[in-house]
């Protein structure tokens, strides 16, 4: 049976069969990362109505689900065992978001400045990659959280 979306209209939720949505909560710890990649590259290569190349997007999936999921637990939650990292993955007929939650502090994505091509390559290029890989990205502070917002079209 297909998952069924949730689409917000007012205060009434209404449901769209053939869309598909994860909803995933893991313990703030970087033995997850795989797991989470693994599901979005799982999803990618079963997904039909993608026009591209699902390998590819497969692979993509999985690097900006680790990536942002690494930087939830390692810069808001400051490696905190006992947070949590909620993932919602979303896909309709037009394009896949995913969501990646975290109770940090937050910051301003646009003051995230690109990587230096000369600096080491131990860290500081997950947002880059991020930004390469998905169309549309952007963080949004609220009072009981953050969430990254990243959108990919898939016509």
């Amino acid at each position: 049976m297909p998952a069924l979306r949730k689409r917000w209209l007012g205060n009434e939720v209404m449901n769209t069969p053939n869309d598909i949505q994860v909803d995933i909560v893991v313990p703030n710890q970087t033995r997850y990362l795989s797991l989470i990649g693994n599901i979005g590259e799982a999803i990618a290569k079963e997904l039909d109505r993608y026009q591209g190349d699902r390998e590819t997007l497969a692979y993509h999936l999985n690097l900006v689900l680790t990536e942002a999921m690494a930087n939830a637990i390692r810069h808001a939650h400051h490696d905190n065992s006992k947070k949590t990292v909620r993932v919602k993955i979303h896909i309709d007929h037009h394009q896949l978001c995913i969501e990646v939650y975290d109770q940090g502090q937050g910051f301003d994505l646009e003051s995230v400045p690109e990587p230096d091509p000369g600096a080491p390559v131990d860290h500081g290029r997950g947002l880059f990659l991020i930004r390469t890989l998905m169309d549309e990205v952007e963080y949004r502070r609220g009072k009981d959280g953050n969430v990254l917002i990243m959108k990919k079209k898939l016509g």
